[in-house]
């Protein structure tokens, strides 16, 4: 009689201590797994609902300011550290983690009009109402000393905007003109000018940092080279344009935030057709900010709200409002691409995390994976009616919601006026005009 045993390796299925996992032993023969799209599909499903209900976005708010917060700046070599300007003159410097003000010092009269850093972290500059700009060290003063600027220079118009070169000790001001200035000297190593009216904001590239692009409240964005101390080009909008911002990783492009409610990312190569419009906000928007990636960038709205745009979409990904918070002024992305700030004139800064439903702290390996897994799963069914709907749901305020069926209704009017035309004029009379070009007037070199 013949006995037939099993004879298995316990290698395989006993685990090695009481910490492993379990094995479990998996045959991934498609035959043998009629049900995995459905059941994939219910997971991606899960997993979006659950990503909702952990939208958690807001984080903090740093309250101390005595008037409305004009201006934000980022520490470049501490990701804790943070300064903000007030409308009242005062700038205070903030420790992110402890969530408190370490410094406060009273730097101008009138408004704080703009801020920035120097590249190596150890002094910041501030301009202000009273015509002057300010270089201030970035640790306190010893005990028993003075508050007590480094350097002041007093100008001879108000400054509106202030920006540092990124390697070399050179900064740019604006107001009347464009005026680059070494951190020696009292007075401006050149001016720049183009038009007559005062420019309300100046950045360098962070890439080819001999470039500055400057806006101006004549609806012209200017485009300077540093060598030449000339400007190369201008494009001219229909509405004024607030602020720019330059794409940290794609040397030739930038981001404006205009007026009409919209953002246009230009290619500087290129400027009579942006590359993208931007649409979500029902009012001005007065500052934008990228991501450290490149990818996203953040805007600030008088409409009481912050949205994030991917760089290559024209509707935003993400929209953060509270009750409290009234117009956002300034906006800032932190260097580690996971936080966001702004600035209202409630005066108070915000904390909110770049990705809503993401958790903080360590995660273990078994969270990343199921986090992974379902970052996966939902990407692969992202297109799927009732997926779509559920991740692109977001509450709005009242006033932001009627707002937007209102332009709704303008918007679809416009258009069959336009098709309307179209149609009762003769061939070639009438030309259509795309929503890129709508909004460029003429680009000027």
């Amino acid at each position: 009689m013949k006995v037939k045993m099993l004879s298995r390796n316990p290698d395989n299925y006993v685990r090695e201590t009481k910490l492993d996992l379990q094995r479990v032993p998996r045959n991934y023969d498609p035959t043998l797994h009629p049900f995995e799209v459905p059941r994939e599909y219910v997971r991606a499903l899960n997993a979006t609902k659950l990503e909702r209900v952990f939208a958690k976005p807001f984080l903090a708010s740093l309250d101390g300011h005595r008037d409305g917060v004009n201006c934000l700046a980022k520490h470049p070599k501490s990701l804790a550290t943070v300064l903000s300007g007030a409308c009242d003159g005062e700038v205070r410097i903030w420790n992110l983690t402890k969530r408190k003000c370490n410094r406060t010092i009273q730097a101008h009269e009138g408004f704080v009009r703009g801020i920035c850093t120097r590249f190596c972290g150890t002094s910041f500059f501030t301009v202000g109402d009273d015509k002057t700009v300010k270089q201030w060290k970035m640790d306190g003063p010893s005990y028993g000393e003075e508050e007590e600027p480094l350097h002041t220079i007093l100008g001879k118009t108000v400054y509106t905007g202030i920006d540092h070169h990124w390697k070399e000790a050179v900064f740019v001001t604006c107001g009347q003109q464009v005026d680059i200035w070494d951190e020696q000297r009292t007075s401006p190593v050149c001016s720049m000018t183009w038009g007559f009216d005062s420019i309300s904001s100046v950045k360098f590239n962070p890439i080819e940092t001999f470039l500055l692009g400057s806006c101006a409240s004549d609806r012209n964005i200017v485009l300077y080279d540093m060598r030449q101390s000339t400007p190369l080009k201008k494009v001219i909008l229909e509405m004024r344009t607030n602020t720019i911002c330059w794409n940290p990783m794609e040397a030739f492009i930038f981001t404006a935030a205009n007026e009409d409610y919209n953002l246009y990312t230009f290619d500087m190569r290129a400027l009579d057709t942006p590359v993208m419009v931007h649409m979500d906000h029902v009012s001005a928007v007065l500052d934008v900010d990228y991501s450290p990636t490149g990818k996203e960038f953040v805007s600030a709205s008088f409409d009481k709200s912050i949205r994030i745009f991917p760089v290559d979409k024209s509707r935003s990904r993400e929209v953060y409002h509270t009750k409290r918070m009234q117009h956002v002024i300034c906006v800032k992305w932190t260097s580690d691409s996971k936080y966001i700030m702004c600035g209202s004139d409630e005066m108070n800064i915000r904390l909110w995390k770049a990705n809503a439903s993401e958790k903080l702290g360590v995660l273990t390996s078994r969270e990343k994976a199921a986090k992974d897994y379902n970052q996966k799963l939902k990407e692969k069914f992202q297109h799927h009616p009732h997926i779509k709907r559920i991740a692109r749901h977001r509450h709005l305020p009242k006033s932001i919601y009627s707002q937007i069926q209102e332009q709704r209704i303008m918007k679809e009017a416009r258009r069959r006026k336009e098709v309307n035309r179209l149609k009762h004029s003769k061939p070639g009379s009438v030309s259509i005009v795309s929503e890129k070009k709508k909004h460029i007037v003429a680009v000027v070199k």
